[in-house]
């Protein structure tokens, strides 16, 4: 996609984003999420995540963003847990167990990633990654390192 066009679909996505329509909203949550290294997506990001009217907003937001699997996205959802309240929290919490409770090397990735943004210099970030830390330490993903190394063999 050209530099241009990827401007164009993140305006129009942030745009959408401030749709009094929840669908609209969370639609653009998708969206945005795949741009998410972007900068200007961002705010329009953590509002979304912070989303005052529907919390599936925040729910399939996080969801999106922890998806991609990657510093962008963690340090967005990090970002907006330093400054949600219990509610929005939980919501993203649930995101977190839904992206990260199947595989053990997933999880475990993403705890790398967020003890990286332990050091960010952005408070929200490294408290955030710290609260992805704990979320992620309480998982018990479905399958194991073992189960999914190939060549390993499964022992009951």
């Amino acid at each position: 996609m050209s530099n241009e066009a990827r401007r164009a679909a993140v305006a129009a996505l942030i745009r959408l984003a401030g749709s009094s329509d929840y669908r609209d909203r969370a639609d653009a949550g998708r969206g945005l999420a795949s741009l998410a290294e972007t900068p200007e997506t961002q705010a329009a990001l953590l509002d979304l995540l912070l989303d005052t009217e529907d919390t599936f907003v925040t729910r399939v937001t996080a969801e999106a963003l922890l998806r991609r699997q990657d510093r962008a996205g963690l340090a967005v959802v990090a970002a907006a847990l330093g400054a949600a309240d219990l509610n929005h929290a939980d919501w993203m919490h649930t995101a977190v167990m839904d992206v990260f409770g199947v595989l053990a090397s997933d999880r475990d990735a993403a705890v790398r990633e967020c003890e990286a943004l332990t050091k960010d210099t952005d408070d929200r970030i490294r408290h955030g990654a710290h609260q992805l830390i704990d979320m992620l330490a309480e998982l018990n993903p479905i399958l194991s390192h073992r189960e999914t190394t190939p060549g390993i063999p499964v022992t009951g």
